[in-house]
């Protein structure tokens, strides 16, 4: 039997289809308050018999920073793989993002070890790569460096350090790195967003770019990985490196909208970034632009996706493709 945390997600939702087309019998976790309607959705864009499918999930109720509540998940598991993820660049949301990325990735990790569980499949970040000041280049490699590193990157970091941990003590695990993941059926959350504020008509567009990949192909990608003999390593995943506004300006066409034509410049985010901490500071809310944001986005660096094609062979989905695809979608579901 396989688990899966994080089945509520986009690459949770997505890997279950995939691996329930492929006969496997499957377990995903699932908080008390998660919307399992959204996550049969994202069934019927890939099956006509969608309900059917559907429901040869076994759901059960589980938070993967709850002990008790997993050792239930566990009990016949064969083969993890971990989803789950709090995602945040919120300074403020840092014990949040903590306890369920980090934390929350440790439990997973020590259950897997004391239920004898055969490979550990983790779903990390791009943001966990370590950069290099001296060339854009960014490969598996790169030395970790937490300078100006925002709170998420932080979080998943130390996340991996409990995955590699775990295979000190004799745990099996693959872990991939995906950039931007592209994909439809969570248009209000994440990339998703890139959809749907696009839709409502974007003007701007943030500066340089980052690595982007299809939902699927992450999903492919780890499958593969956990099929294979390969163990504990480590693989960045994405299709291309893209700028922005070349992505915004493909997804505002298949949207049939019109493009974001006014670039975003640096100056302009070190404002923003500061009014949106006063905006915090008097209304408590949220912050949406924090300092570590705007660093990130000064340079594009270059993924290299090398070392997965090389150890696997792996093709990765054309990017106007599934741009394509979420587009309809999303025009279905929003007239």
């Amino acid at each position: 039997m396989i688990l899966v945390t994080g089945g509520t997600g986009l690459v949770g939702a997505h890997l279950l289809v995939h691996l329930l087309k492929k006969g496997e019998i499957v377990r995903a976790i699932h908080r008390q308050d998660s919307n399992l309607q959204q996550v049969k959705k994202v069934f019927s864009y890939y099956e006509e018999n969608y309900e059917e499918l559907f429901g040869k999930v076994e759901w059960i109720i589980a938070d993967i920073t709850d002990i008790p509540s997993l050792e239930l998940a566990f009990k016949d598991a064969a083969y993890v793989y971990h989803c789950a993820a709090f995602i945040s660049f919120d300074p403020n949301a840092y014990i949040t993002l903590k306890n369920t990325n980090t934390k929350g990735t440790a439990n997973i990790v020590n259950l897997c070890l004391a239920y004898n569980i055969k490979k550990l499949g983790y779903i990390s970040s791009i943001a966990t790569i370590g950069k290099n000041e001296a060339s854009p280049i960014v490969t598996e490699e790169n030395d970790w460096n937490d300078t100006n590193v925002n709170v998420y990157a932080l979080t998943k970091y130390a996340a991996e350090m409990e995955v590699w941990r775990g295979t000190q003590e004799g745990l099996d695990a693959v872990i991939i790195n995906p950039g931007v993941i592209l994909g439809p059926g969570f248009w209000d959350t994440g990339s998703g967003q890139f959809f749907s504020k696009t839709a409502s008509g974007l003007r701007y567009y943030p500066p340089n770019g980052s690595g982007f990949i299809a939902v699927n192909d992450v999903v492919r990608m780890i499958v593969d990985l956990m099929e294979s003999p390969i163990k504990n390593q480590n693989y960045i995943a994405i299709a291309e490196n893209a700028k922005h506004k070349v992505i915004l300006t493909k997804i505002a066409t298949a949207l049939g909208k019109q493009a974001p034509k006014k670039p975003l410049k640096i100056w302009q985010l070190n404002i923003l970034y500061r009014l949106d901490w006063l905006a915090h500071l008097l209304t408590r809310r949220g912050r949406k632009l924090s300092k570590m944001q705007v660093h990130s986005l000064k340079r594009q660096e270059l993924y290299s996706n090398a070392k997965i094609k090389e150890a696997i062979g792996f093709i990765f989905t054309d990017l106007d493709a599934v741009i394509t695809f979420s587009s309809l979608l999303f025009l279905e579901e929003n007239p």
